[in-house]
């Protein structure tokens, strides 16, 4: 486990992803899920990845905070259209 401070820069570097600003606009743009599917059950993460983002969020850990603003991100655009906005 990295001692990284969590940031969503991190978070996308702990996920082996490229973690540069427009590298993440770019994944969570093309990444977007419906309301009906949750963060660790997104088909794109490999097993390693689902469990990190699993683990983080059971355990109310310090990435806990990091995934949930991640989650809120890839389904902004589910929930704008549930609401109408």
């Amino acid at each position: 486990m990295s001692n990284a401070i969590p940031r969503m820069t991190n978070l996308f570097l702990q996920l082996g992803l490229e973690a540069d600003e427009a590298a993440i606009a770019q994944f969570i743009k093309t990444h977007q899920l419906s309301t009906d599917i949750s963060i660790t059950e997104a088909p794109y993460w490999n097993d390693a990845q689902r469990q990190f983002l699993g683990e983080q969020i059971k355990s109310d850990a310090a990435w806990a905070i990091v995934v949930d603003q991640l989650n809120e991100s890839l389904h902004e655009d589910a929930v704008k259209a549930q609401s109408g906005l």
